[in-house]
C-alpha cells in the first residue's frame, strides 16, 4: 500500500510554472513515475500533459456555466454547479500511447488534474473513473499494482494534494485515500539495467473450424502470452555473476542483465504431436530491454522489470503493426471502393495458405528522457527519425529533438532467421534449411505439402530402429565367444 509519494522537484516546479502561465482553468494529464509496494511509496517523475484531440477540444474543461480564467489572488467563488467535463477515452488513448513509449520500472502510475478546490470536490467520481479508464487501457502485468495516484493541483488557492485509488474498488468517493507528498530528487539516484534477450519461439498453426479462424496477429499475440509465462521463471545474472541474495544494489553506472531461461520440453516436438497442426509460425529476434531501480528497491524487481519490459515491448510492435493496419482498413469519406482487395499480412487466415509469407516488426529506438533515463518508440522500416521526434513532441511534451546523435538505434541487427517447410522445422534433421539474415525482428510462416519429408523422417526412425538391433545382435555375439 502506497502511504508517500516523492515528487521530482525540478519537473514540479517546471510543470507548475507551465501550468499558471497556460491561463487554462483546467487541465488533465498522466504521472510518470513507479510505485513501489515493497517500499509504501510512489515516486512521480513527470507530469505529462495530455493533447488535444482529433477535432481540437482539450481533453478536461470546466462546465459552461464556470469558465473563467484562473483568479491571481482575488477571493474564489465556489459554486455546487461547477465540475468538470472530461474526455476519458481519448485520456485512455493517450496513456496507451504513452506507456509503449517507457521502459522497465517507469509507467504511467495516475494522473493529475489542474482546476480549483471547488470543481475538484464535485468531480471525484468523474476523476476516479478517468484513473480507472487509463489504468485499463494499459496492458497489465503481473508485477503492476492495482493502484494509482491522482494529484490535484489547486490554483486557487495555491496546494498541492495526492490521493491513492484502488482500481480494483468500485468507483465511489471512498476509493480514494491521501497520501502524503514530499519533494524530492530521485531520478539521478535510479539503477540502470540493461539486458540483450534473444530469441525464437516456434508457434503452431493448428486447424480450427470456420467459426473459430485464427488470423496471424491472433496466433502472434496467444504465443507471446504463453512466452511471458515461460519467461517468469528465468533465472538472471548481473555484470556475470548469478545473484544469490535479493539485496538493493549498492553501486551506481550501468549493469548487463542475461536471461536464461529453465530447461522446457521441445516446442516444435510438441507441435508434431498435434494432429491439428497444419503449419508453424516462426518468430525470432533480439529485444533490448532497459529497468530502471531506486537504490533502496530489492535487485528482483530489476529483474521482473526487465522481463515484463520484454514481454511488452513485443506486445506494443505487434499494436503498432494492428494499429497501422485498422487506419488503413477504415472507410474512406467518400465512400469508395478500396484500392486493392489484398489482406494485409497480420489479417491472414494462416491455416487457409499454401504459400511462405513474412512480416518485419517494428524496431525499438530509444532517445535521452530525463537525467540517464530513456524512453523509447517504434518505428516502421519505411519510417525515419522524423517520426519519432513529432512522436516525443506530441506524445511526451518533450522539445523538439535537436540532436539526432543522442539517439540509440540498438535493435537494428537480429539473429539469422530460418524459413523452413512445417517437416523441416519439426524433424530437423530430414532436410537442411537455407538461413538468411534479417535486419529486424522477422516472423515466417510456412505450409507445405508433406508427403516427402514424412517419407524422409520414417526412413530415418526406421533406420535407427535397424541399427539398434544391429547393436545389440553385435553385443550378444561377442558376449557368446567370450563363453
Amino acid at each position: 500500500m502506497v502511504n508517500t509519494v516523492v515528487v521530482e522537484k525540478p519537473q514540479l516546479l517546471s510543470a507548475e510554472d507551465r501550468l499558471s502561465q497556460s491561463g487554462l482553468s483546467a487541465q488533465v494529464g498522466l504521472l510518470i513515475g513507479k510505485l513501489s509496494p515493497t517500499l509504501d511509496r510512489g515516486f512521480i517523475f513527470d507530469f505529462i500533459p495530455t493533447p488535444q484531440n482529433d477535432a481540437g477540444e482539450a481533453a478536461c474543461s470546466v462546465s459552461k456555466d464556470d469558465k473563467k480564467k484562473p483568479p491571481s489572488k482575488s477571493k474564489s467563488q465556489p459554486s455546487d454547479s461547477i465540475s468538470l467535463v472530461i474526455d476519458k477515452d481519448w485520456i485512455a488513448e493517450h496513456a496507451r500511447q504513452v506507456s509503449r513509449m517507457l521502459l522497465g520500472g517507469i509507467k504511467v502510475v495516475g494522473i493529475y488534474v489542474w482546476a480549483t478546490d471547488s470543481a475538484f470536490k464535485n468531480s471525484t467520481i468523474e476523476l476516479c473513473q478517468t484513473v480507472k479508464a487509463a489504468a485499463k487501457a494499459v496492458p497489465i502485468l503481473e508485477i503492476d499494482s492495482d493502484e494509482r495516484l491522482l494529484v490535484h493541483i489547486g490554483y486557487s488557492p495555491r496546494r498541492y494534494t495526492c490521493r491513492n485509488c484502488m482500481i480494483t474498488s468500485n468507483i465511489t468517493s471512498s476509493c480514494l485515500r491521501p497520501c502524503d507528498l514530499k519533494t524530492g530528487l530521485v531520478l539521478k539516484t535510479l539503477r540502470t539495467f540493461k539486458c540483450t534477450y534473444n530469441f525464437s519461439l516456434r508457434l503452431p498453426i493448428r486447424l480450427v473450424g470456420a467459426s473459430n479462424t485464427q488470423t496471424f496477429s491472433d496466433i502472434l499475440r496467444q504465443g507471446i502470452s504463453v512466452h511471458a509465462n515461460e519467461l517468469r521463471g528465468a533465472k538472471a545474472v548481473v555484470d556475470g555473476n548469478f545473484v544469490v541474495n535479493d539485496e538493493p544494489c549498492a553501486t551506481d553506472g550501468l549493469h548487463e542483465v542475461e536471461l536464461l531461461l529453465p530447461l522446457l520440453n521441445d516446442t516444435s516436438a510438441e507441435a508434431c504431436s498435434q494432429k491439428d497442426v497444419v503449419g508453424l509460425l516462426i518468430l525470432s529476434g533480439s529485444v533490448c530491454s532497459f529497468a530502471f531501480l531506486t537504490p533502496k528497491e530489492p535487485i528482483s524487481q530489476a529483474f521482473s522489470e526487465i522481463k515484463g519490459d520484454i514481454i511488452m515491448s513485443l506486445q506494443s510492435r505487434l499494436d503498432v503493426i494492428c494499429d497501422e493496419v485498422d487506419e488503413d482498413l477504415a472507410p474512406t469519406a467518400s465512400g469508395g471502393e478500396e484500392a486493392s482487395n489484398e489482406k494485409p499480412v497480420s489479417k491472414l487466415i494462416l491455416h487457409s495458405l499454401r504459400k511462405t509469407c513474412g512480416l518485419s516488426f517494428p524496431r525499438r529506438v530509444f532517445v535521452p528522457w530525463l537525467a540517464d533515463t530513456y524512453i523509447c518508440d517504434y518505428l516502421q522500416p519505411s519510417e525515419t527519425l522524423e517520426v519519432l521526434k513529432e512522436h516525443c513532441v506530441e506524445l511526451m511534451s518533450m522539445e523538439a529533438l535537436s540532436d539526432s546523435s543522442s539517439i540509440l538505434d540498438v535493435d537494428v541487427e537480429a539473429p539469422s532467421v530460418i524459413s523452413k517447410s512445417f517437416w523441416d522445422v519439426v524433424v530437423p534433421f530430414s532436410s537442411g534449411g537455407s538461413s538468411s539474415s534479417s535486419a529486424s525482428k522477422g516472423i515466417e510462416t510456412s505450409k507445405e505439402k508433406t508427403e516427402y519429408p514424412v517419407k524422409t523422417a520414417n526412413f530415418n526412425i526406421m533406420a535407427a530402429v535397424f541399427f539398434l538391433l544391429l547393436s545389440i545382435l553385435v553385443g550378444f555375439v561377442l558376449i557368446a565367444k567370450k563363453l
